[in-house]
């Protein structure tokens, strides 16, 4: 039976090279796999879903009005869909969250959604927290904070090597931009003004 998977970590936990690796996997088998990402995110240009490492592939942009059910639908109706990859999933809307579930329950193909759990303020994406609610199976994908302990937040830097507190919840960024901490650093670095 197919399955939503929801597959979480800070930034740097190597969630992109893992998404990667397992449409690698399908794709040498011969079977078809399709991947999205958020077409804010487009770091490594547009459609593009890209490692630190170096591995990268095409994607499809996704974006909030998108009808993920559909277009999924259409694709496997002209050639089937082994199973279905989503980059940035924190940027996906409620309803598009409901969709990939469909896609699971209605077509029987696997949705392996890789994503932030949280902002650089600890709180939910909108994606995030109904995956979260819904999805089949969660696994979290493990980093490390500096100090050794495992990394569960994130903080973002300004332009003058600053721990931002206030501001969209979206920025796109990458090294540059964000730090991944463990819950006792990531408090101490907000109040350390």
């Amino acid at each position: 039976m197919a399955k939503l998977y929801f597959h979480y970590a800070t930034m740097n936990a190597g969630k992109s090279t893992m998404l990667l690796q397992a449409s690698y996997n399908y794709r040498e088998r011969g079977m078809r796999t399709v991947i999205f990402i958020a077409a804010l995110d487009d770091r490594a240009g547009a459609g593009k879903v890209a490692s630190r490492i170096g591995l990268s592939s095409d994607a499809i942009p996704f974006g909030p009005a998108d009808d993920l059910f559909a277009q999924i639908e259409a694709m496997h109706a002209e050639e089937p869909v082994a199973c279905v990859f989503v980059d940035e999933a924190q940027f996906l809307s409620a309803e598009q969250v409901w969709q990939l579930a469909r896609v699971s329950d209605r077509i029987g193909v696997p949705v392996m959604a890789y994503g932030l759990r949280t902002d650089f303020q600890g709180k939910l994406f909108p994606g995030s927290h109904e995956l979260l609610a819904i999805a089949d199976e969660l696994r979290e994908v493990r980093t490390i904070c500096h100090c050794g302990r495992k990394a569960t937040m994130v903080v973002r830097i300004g332009a003058d090597g600053e721990v931002v507190h206030e501001g969209a919840q979206v920025e796109v960024g990458g090294n540059d931009r964000y730090v991944s901490l463990c819950r006792r650093h990531w408090e101490g670095r907000l109040r350390c003004d």
